[in-house]
């Protein structure tokens, strides 16, 4: 059992500090804290006691080389305030993350840094339909300061369990300091768009061959919900650009030298994922603009169809129709053979008309 300021918080202690709570694709139902880790010099430090994160951050600062982690899964707005009462955090970066449909961005208030990421995820799916969901987004917000880093994640991806794991078997990475955690995080999420524009090529690849194959097995309504996914995971990718820059400049944030060699790096993969995006996003255009003008050809060719079609039936209508007025003097009106002769007459002028009609392409 942990008390947090007074209040009691099942399902987080000191056993399992570090490691998140719930899986990552459940919703939480239980409280808002689903990690907790306390370093010193890189390492994750034996607390006998986390009854109160205020004191532990209080000492945090007076003990060189130490930081706390916090994690936090869709928190309500009391539990929220408390935490940045504790954290000095400033209201508006708070309303911000109770708001969470927030595009990625980089904000300081004062020595915190406020930086919100979109983390995404591909869904497998066996076919492309017109309702198909390729791609599933959340967010994950992140107050970084001298001596603490806060996260907080909204909705069933981004979990940051497996990224607290891999950063505490690298203890010289973590003695960098809150920011080591800030570049794992921004690592992560990097890495798993590269992984999604792998998968999307794949898709696009199927979508493109489907659209110019005979059978056109891709629909318009298909490639367009294809489209809504893709402006789905290009707004959670796209906007990253400007926080990455910002916090390579030197001028933004002084971080140590390794840090922000790691950062450029992240940046490098990030910038690659944007370019593919990009392309993506063009040629999905293309092959819808592409899918579209065959619909209005094949919509073309049936009408010619259906004009030839109507041409034939109208050369017999009006055969028919003038031996049908009945007048006293008419051609072959009183010849033995003039009924057969008439249907032969009509037979062959359809036949003629049929070939010329089939030799100029209508049919």
């Amino acid at each position: 059992m942990v008390k947090r300021w007074g209040v009691h918080l099942p399902g987080l202690s000191s056993d399992n500090a570090g490691v998140a709570a719930d899986p990552p694709a459940r919703r939480r139902t239980g409280p808002a804290v689903v990690g907790f880790s306390l370093y010193h010099d890189g390492v994750l430090e034996d607390v006998p006691s986390a009854d109160n994160i205020a004191d532990l951050y209080a000492q945090t600062e007076l003990t060189p080389g130490a930081f706390l982690w916090l994690g936090l899964h869709e928190p309500d707005e009391h539990e929220l305030t408390e935490i940045a009462a504790v954290f000095g955090l400033h209201p508006l970066a708070v309303e911000d993350v109770l708001h969470h449909e927030q595009r990625p961005k980089l904000d300081r208030y004062e020595n915190v840094f406020f930086l919100v990421l979109k983390a995404a995820q591909y869904l497998e799916h066996a076919e492309l339909t017109d309702t198909s969901e390729i791609v599933n987004t959340g967010s994950v917000s992140v107050f970084v300061g001298d001596r603490f880093v806060l996260t907080v994640r909204h909705g069933s991806v981004g979990e940051l369990g497996s990224v607290r794991a891999d950063l505490q078997a690298n203890p010289q990475l973590l003695a960098q300091g809150p920011w080591a955690v800030v570049h794992a995080i921004c690592d992560r999420v990097v890495d798993v768009y590269v992984d999604i524009v792998a998968a999307l090529q794949s898709d696009i690849d199927a979508v493109e061959a489907a659209a110019f194959s005979r059978s056109r097995a891709v629909s318009v309504e298909q490639i367009y919900q294809f489209k809504r996914e893709l402006m789905e995971f290009k707004s959670a990718v796209i906007p990253l650009q400007r926080p990455l820059a910002a916090i390579v400049d030197r001028q933004t944030i002084d971080l140590p030298k390794e840090i922000r060699r790691y950062f450029r790096d992240v940046a490098d993969h990030h910038a690659r994922a944007v370019e593919q995006v990009g392309t993506f996003d063009d040629l999905l255009n293309t092959i819808l603009q592409a899918r579209l003008a065959q619909v209005t050809v094949d919509q073309n060719n049936d009408m010619r169809k259906i004009a030839a079609w109507a041409a034939i039936a109208a050369l017999q209508t009006a055969i028919a129709g003038i031996y049908g007025m009945n007048f006293k003097y008419m051609p072959e009106l009183r010849w033995q053979y003039g009924y057969p002769g008439v249907l032969t007459l009509m037979l062959v002028s359809s036949i003629a008309l049929y070939r010329s009609l089939r030799r100029s392409g209508w049919l």
